[in-house]
């Protein structure tokens, strides 16, 4: 049994997704303390609306649940569309940063949450503008995203087979490296809240 806990989050619905490929390549590179668990219900969540805040959608409580109290850190695989993060991401991690019902507090699910931060796209650029995006978000929730190894593949029909196998070196070695960087933020968190 591992002793860490990741929830994985594909900013992309696509069936053959880049970044559903570089998170199922992190399945498989983790080590051994790290289990990571693909969170499969992004298109299941409704548009953020205030209004059913108090009485979210089933489908929100669970991610809630999932972030909250399930995952000690966060693996976040993200595509660029226009220049940014994907709608239904963006969406998600809005609801997932607002405190349940009834409110006890305005502190994020996601403060001090250890984040790690990747993406894949057929560009030359890769996904640079939505990976800074997605930091400045986390930077509002008080988490703790990792800064290195940056993991932005460019050229991602390249490098990242049909069949979603990782078959670049250089992305699985550093794809270890951010796993080993995590693992080690989980543990400096940990003891810190000890």
């Amino acid at each position: 049994m591992s002793d860490f806990s990741v929830l994985a989050i594909s900013g992309s619905l696509r069936h053959a997704s880049y970044n559903t490929a570089l998170i199922r390549a992190a399945q498989r590179l983790a080590p051994e303390r790290l289990t990571i668990e693909l969170y499969e219900g992004l298109g299941a969540i409704p548009p953020f609306d205030e209004d059913v805040e108090a009485t979210p959608p089933a489908p929100v409580v669970d991610l809630r649940r999932r972030v909250a109290a399930a995952a000690d850190a966060l693996l976040i695989a993200t595509p660029e569309y226009n220049y940014g993060v994907p709608g239904v991401l963006k969406n998600a991690l809005d609801w997932a940063s607002r405190p349940s019902f009834p409110v006890t507090s305005w502190v994020s699910p996601l403060a001090h949450k250890p984040v790690a931060v990747m993406g894949a796209a057929p560009t030359g650029m890769g996904t640079v503008r939505a990976q800074l995006q997605l930091r400045q978000l986390f930077l509002w929730t008080d988490s703790t995203v990792l800064s290195k190894p940056e993991i932005i593949v460019t050229n991602a029909h390249e490098k990242i087979a049909p069949d979603g196998t990782v078959t670049d070196e250089t992305t699985r070695a550093l794809l270890r490296g951010l796993l080993d960087a995590l693992t080690t933020r989980i543990r400096i968190s940990q003891l810190a809240a000890a």
